[in-house]
């Protein structure tokens, strides 16, 4: 019935120690719950074992049995980790009890398990599942105790406190001579029907006497007949017992439910009412005093009740539930506000970390102000301490609780007599006798008596407990944001658009969503260590016109569940008015919409001809749909509109000219949809009754093919008609015919569409019908040499360089199995081209070299190449996969060194051989110390991602000889710097800062951390600077380049480095301290400004420590991170010390010189005229400008432009085009250039080495050669070069072409 419960299994058990050994049968998702308020553990049921579990809870509640087998040590018991050894005995019953006992006293969870046990029993699934009796378990249960622990010291422990003995006195009446009878018994069986109670039941059946007499008559052995006789049983009068445990069954007598009542003798459970705990405010009468009212003094004294005196915020806010019986919200927040900003504003007593997680003392508190308080806080632990009435009451009698498998719950005395109504009854009742007393130091204990052992192992597993609940915590509570950052996007048609590629200008968080909108603010505040200027967060999503911005996020105080975030949110970062220099529409109503125009097409003559341009155009969905006609340039006409799931031949419908000037969202116009226009003077007109629209692209059923194949025909083009179901072979055979050309052709030839710039697009494959090659009517397709590729085959553009000119690229048919490095080899040497110097990479959708290949044994197929993607072949080889290509620069701070010496000065920067930059912010501006900027380029390296920033310092100072592979100088032949002149001991003397616009940027600070970490890309510079000593700055710490102001003079001292700690804070106050803890000054004797190179001026940092908003009307704590200072690692900050000098001004004389220049600069640019040529009516320039350019001011000036050429002229109109910032990414694309194989990051960016054309970049860096260069190619180069120079006013009007390059 029980399995082998007689006879224990060696070989079934497993040693499961909460995580050694024995798999769960059901693997939990989640860690289990950890206990109620009861603070009781349940035993989770097994699917029919909860007359098992009644029984285990009754015995661990006996306390006697619980010890006795705690008694037991591994000694005797053995041990389960040594079960599977063949000569070990290992008594696994009486181990895995007292494992679930110590479970069941010490494991913080809701429930343990028995599953260790049964098997254990040898029980099977099938036993688990079946309920059996609990009396005969419990008899079986011991009889199996028993025999598991001969040889033991407890091999008597079951007869030592469950035995008893039944003695039966039988009394003779004619001899009185008396009998006695023995029997044992471990439970004793009632019969309690028809009784008044148990003790009748127990009276009847065991005490009250029987007589022999008349036909029952009893054998005397001293009378040696029969004779009357009195049977009875001894009454136990030396002991009372005392009722501890009810093991209650529900059902009938072949199934049901049990569960049992327990008495707490030992007081381990926590005997409170969901009643009393949903009213605490009844029982906290007595605690309403002073002390309690004043939140300041609580929170210091649950503080200090901490061993650490470190908890986290939350925590601390549910035991201060916990204590005063009242949460913080109701009692204090409509007063003090909420826990968190309670805390920050009283940041002298409380420190809170960076990301305000958790809250600790201060520790430099002033001794008098803790001696001011010690008083008030012990009066105030004393009520604390003292538990509040009927949370924790524990008078001196034991409550009762109804342990119903998982569920602990306390319960009444009286409460249990009234369960008994027929619907439930007592099975099985437990006494204990009532002399036993428990000792003192057992009360509430339930480490006591536990062995030491069983002690390590279950506080083990709480560690992982906690471990596993809060990864399981993290788990559920942080979700994924898609952030987008404004700095990497560009507004472009009707939308936004990366500038690089997707990877670069996205990041993911993840963020706990319990947190709040500030808090997220806060987060990529430190994480975007670049951002300059206000943050506005701003919900995002992608259509398919592109990016576009919705709802901006308001509510620094809510949380991110509160304004209803979800997980995987887009969230683009701004500053909430522009990007790039242009407003940004937001919202739901201008939502961009992507719509295919058909308009009719143009002739040279300006006459309409029968084909229709299909084109996306892009609009706002709040704009008027009449704007079409300014979109496609066409002054009047119809519109017919058809909604993208319209199908059927009546579906297009015209739109009212009084409906012209509603919006496309009113028209129900969504993306997809298609417009048409036709002219309103056509007499063809579709129109007919209704107001309806017979398809009229249905009427144009033809396709119309042009004779590309070099041969000579009667006709250079022809209609073929045909319908959506026409099978591409089809048409080609029958233009063939039509055109009259040679029949071998039907063998060697294919169709390819042609866009409306005039480029073949990619060959159409013969089986597709129009509507597979998603071909429309009227659509113009051009008869070409050569075979269409097959279904296993990739039709490809490439081009040489990132210089891509339309109608410059090479055509490729390969296999879309064939590899990436396979693929590379047929280019070059279709392209003539030698070497492996050479990478692929995609063209991005603005024409600009976009991801790089990298996967160079991977099949086109696998990286989602499809035909008539176009590739470009770039010069040099790709760093391995997992390895960043960093050029690294050598950064002095306070101006170059003797050996670095300028040859060439340029507009903005100084460049030597050697590979100097020497930046100042204007031309001719007298530099100060502050905004020198000398970095020498030494060459690019490849190193692991996972290599951290401690290990590319050590290789970077490290001679060649012993650098490890870890990083790979692409420069071997280049001469690198002798690191030993400049006595770098170790890496710990060298800074590391990103290279952004020239100049240091970002600080990259954490020595161990992994360059993967800093999110770092394929296109970052990196600069090492040169320490006195060693530094190793932690995340919280700023590096400031500090001056002293020289006193009676306009000038400062050389700068000095300081670290600043912003563990406390952002504020002024705390940087003001900083910086007279620093200099040895009073802080009220010192004035601070921050140095605004760009402007030639100094932003005093003011002494208060909060402002006054006067939106809001409240105080908020200043935060030098955020507006106007935006302070940031390398910023200046100047220092003027009252004590000599208290007037208010931070200039110097440079200063002012360079304020000056800036304004004569900007005046100049305001007087100068505009230089324009004819030739400045070109398309491909057109196409750069953001504006239809009147043709007026095109045309040759006659004044004041008559000294100048006319190329000349348009080169200047463009490079002042350029350094306006104004013509966007179109220029952009149009001015990049080829350089070391990869392109400038930024248009207006020099690449590292780079002079233009012709000039030498560095040592061993030859300029590329010419000869693989286009004429418009080097044409482009020199109008880059030139913008470089002419856009700034170097060069002097009337100077020629030549002259200027």
């Amino acid at each position: 019935m029980f399995g082998d419960l007689f006879e224990e299994d060696y070989s079934s058990v497993s040693n499961d120690h909460y995580g050694k050994g024995k798999k769960l049968k059901t693997k939990a998702l989640e860690p289990p719950a950890p206990r109620e308020f009861t603070n009781l553990s349940g035993i989770r049921n097994q699917g029919g074992t909860c007359y098992l579990n009644s029984l285990l809870q009754t015995l661990h509640f006996t306390p006697e049995f619980r010890e006795a087998l705690f008694s037991l040590g591994p000694e005797e018991l053995g041990s389960l980790e040594d079960k599977d050894k063949p000569d070990a005995k290992v008594r696994i019953i009486p181990l895995q009890l007292q494992r679930l006992f110590a479970q069941l006293l010490l494991l913080d969870q809701e429930a343990a398990s028995t599953t260790d046990l049964t098997d254990s029993f040898g029980w099977t699934s099938d036993e688990e599942m079946r309920q059996h009796d609990v009396q005969e378990l419990n008899r079986i249960l011991f009889s199996a105790l028993e025999t598991s622990l001969v040889g033991t010291s407890g091999h008597d422990l079951i007869n030592r406190l469950y035995h008893g003995t039944i003695v039966n006195q039988i009394v003779c009446k004619e001899c009185k001579n008396v009998s006695e009878k023995q029997e044992d018994f471990l439970d004793l069986t009632v019969a309690v029907r028809n009784v008044s109670g148990l003790e009748d039941a127990l009276w009847n059946m065991y005490v009250e006497e029987e007589v022999f007499d008349y036909d029952n008559l009893y054998h005397c052995g001293t009378c040696d007949r029969l004779v009357k006789a009195a049977k009875s049983e001894l009454d136990d009068l030396e002991y009372m017992y005392d009722l501890f445990s009810v093991i209650i069954h529900k059902g009938g007598c072949y199934g049901g439910h049990y569960h049992v009542y327990i008495k707490d003798v030992d007081h381990l459970g926590n005997w409170q009412f969901q009643e009393d705990k949903s009213n605490p405010d009844v029982n906290l009468e007595d605690l309403q005093n002073e002390e309690i009212d004043d939140p300041l003094m609580i929170l210091k004294a649950v503080l200090l009740q901490e061993e650490s005196n470190l908890i986290p915020v939350d925590q601390l806010g549910q035991k201060l539930l916990k204590k005063i019986g009242i949460s913080w919200n109701k009692k204090y927040r409509k007063q003090y506000g909420p826990l968190r900003k309670f805390l920050q504003l009283h940041s002298q007593i409380f420190l809170l970390s960076s990301d305000e997680s958790t809250v600790s003392l201060l520790k430099d508190c002033s001794l008098q102000a803790e001696s001011d308080t010690r008083r008030n806080d012990q009066q105030l632990l004393k009520t604390l301490t003292s538990e509040p009435p009927g949370l924790n009451d524990r008078p001196s009698c034991p409550h009762w609780f109804d342990v119903n498998d998982s569920q602990v719950q306390p319960i009444k005395e009286e409460d249990i007599e009234q369960q008994f109504q027929g619907k439930e009854s007592a099975y099985m009742l437990f006494y204990r006798k009532s002399q036993l007393q428990r000792p003192p130091e057992a009360r509430a204990n339930p480490r006591y008596r536990v062995p030491c052992h069983l002690l390590n192992e279950m506080d083990a597993a709480n560690i992982e407990l906690q471990i596993k609940r809060a990864e399981c915590d993290s788990t559920n509570n942080n979700f994924e944001l898609h952030l987008h950052l404004g700095p990497y996007y560009h507004f472009f048609n009707g939308a936004l658009h990366p500038v690089v590629s997707q990877t670069e200008s996205m990041w993911d968080l993840t963020f706990d969503k319990r947190k709040t909108l500030g808090d997220l603010r806060q987060s990529i505040f430190q994480l975007l260590e670049f951002w300059e200027g206000d943050m506005v967060l701003s919900v995002a999503k992608f259509v398919p016109a592109g990016l576009h911005v919705y709802q901006t996020l308001d509510g620094d105080h809510l949380t991110l569940c509160e304004i209803e975030i979800a997980d995987g949110e887009d969230i683009f970062v701004w500053n909430g008015v522009e990007v790039g220099g242009i407003q940004i529409p937001a919202g739901s109503d201008c939502e961009p919409l992507l719509l295919n125009v058909l308009h009719p097409a143009t002739s040279s003559e300006e006459e309409q001809c029968q084909q229709l341009i299909d084109s996306p155009y892009v609009f706002p969905s709040n704009a008027e749909i009449g704007s079409v006609f300014t979109a496609c340039a066409i002054p009047d006409g119809v519109i017919l509109v058809n909604s993208a799931e319209s199908v059927g031949e009546e579906s297009w419908t015209t739109i009212p000219k009084e409906d012209l000037k509603k919006t496309f969202r009113e028209q129900g116009l969504r993306n997809g949809s298609s417009i048409l226009i036709q002219d309103s003077n056509d007499g063809n007109s579709l129109l007919t009754k209704r107001g309806k629209w017979i398809t009229s692209v249905n009427e144009v059923d033809w396709l119309q093919v042009k004779n590309l194949c070099q041969l000579d025909s009667e006709e250079e083009q022809v209609k073929i008609s045909a319908t959506l179901n026409t099978v591409v072979f089809d048409i080609r055979i029958k233009a063939i015919k039509e055109l009259k050309l040679m029949k071998e052709l039907a063998e060697d030839s294919c169709l390819r569409p042609i866009d409306r710039d005039g480029k073949l697009l990619c060959p159409v494959p013969d089986n597709y019908t129009l509507k597979e090659a998603e071909l429309k009517m009227g659509s113009s397709l051009g008869l070409c040499p050569g075979k269409a590729p097959t279904s296993s085959q990739l039709f490809l553009f490439f081009t040489v360089g990132s210089d891509v000119q339309p109608g410059t690229e090479m055509e490729i048919i390969v296999e879309e199995t064939i590899s990436v490095r396979d693929c590379l080899k047929v280019m070059l040497e279709k392209s003539g081209l030698s070497g492996d110097a050479w990478h692929l990479r995609k063209m991005d959708w603005c024409y600009e070299a976009g991801e790089a290949l990298w996967e160079e044994d991977a099949a086109l197929k696998e990286l989602m190449l499809s035909s008539g993607d176009t590739l470009l072949l770039i010069e040099g080889k790709l760093p391995p996969l997992g390895f960043l290509k960093v050029p690294i620069w050598w950064y002095q701070p306070r101006g170059p060194l003797h050996h670095w010496k300028s040859h060439q000065d340029q507009t903005n920067c100084t460049f030597s051989q050697g590979g100097v930059w020497r930046a100042n912010s204007i031309q001719d501006a007298p530099s100060d110390a502050h905004a020198e900027v000398s970095l020498r380029y030494l060459g690019d390296v490849e190193i692991s991602e996972d290599a951290t920033l401690g290990e590319l310092k050590s290789q970077v100072s490290l001679p060649p000889a012993a650098r490890t592979l870890l990083v790979i100088w692409l420069l071997p032949a280049m001469t690198l710097p002798s690191f030993s002149e400049f006595s770098i001991p170790s890496p710990a003397f060298l800074r590391a800062w990103t290279v952004e616009s020239r100049r240091p940027s970002r600080l990259l600070r954490v020595h161990y951390q992994r360059l993967r970490e800093y999110k770092l890309g394929q296109r970052t510079e990196i600069c090492l600077e040169p320490l006195q000593k060693e530094e190793n700055l932690g995340p919280q710490h700023v590096l400031l380049r500090t001056q002293m102001r020289l006193p009676g003079k306009r000038a400062y001292a050389l700068p000095v480095d300081l670290v600043w700690d912003t563990a406390r804070g952002w504020t002024a106050g705390s940087l003001r301290h900083r910086v007279a803890d620093f200099y040895s000054l009073p802080v009220e004797k010192i004035e601070i400004a921050k140095y605004l190179p760009e402007k030639f001026e100094w932003l005093p940092v003011p002494s208060w420590n909060q402002q006054i908003t006067k939106r809001k009307k409240k105080k908020k704590q200043d935060n030098l991170q955020g507006a106007p200072y935006h302070l940031k690692d390398g910023d200046t900050i100047g220092i003027k010390n009252l004590l000599v000098e208290d007037d208010d001004d931070f200039s110097t004389v440079r200063d002012d010189i360079g304020r000056e220049k800036q304004k004569a600069f900007a005046l100049g640019r305001k007087k100068r005229k505009p230089f324009v040529c004819g030739a400045a009516t070109s398309p491909l320039v057109q196409r750069c400008l953001p504006a239809p350019v009147d043709q007026k001011l095109l045309s040759p000036s006659t004044s004041g432009a008559s000294d100048s050429t006319g190329p000349t002229l348009l080169l200047q109109v463009l490079a002042r085009f350029l350094v306006s910032a104004r013509c966007g990414h179109g220029l952009r694309a149009l001015l990049c250039h080829e350089q070391r194989g990869r392109l400038s990051p930024a248009p207006w960016r020099v690449p590292p080495g780079w002079h233009g054309p012709g000039r030498t970049t560095g040592a061993n860096q030859p300029t590329p050669s010419r000869q693989h260069l286009s004429p418009a190619t080097i044409f482009i180069q020199k109008l880059t070069s030139f913008a470089l120079t002419a856009g700034m006013g170097d060069v002097p009007r009337g100077s020629s072409l030549h002259t200027c390059l």
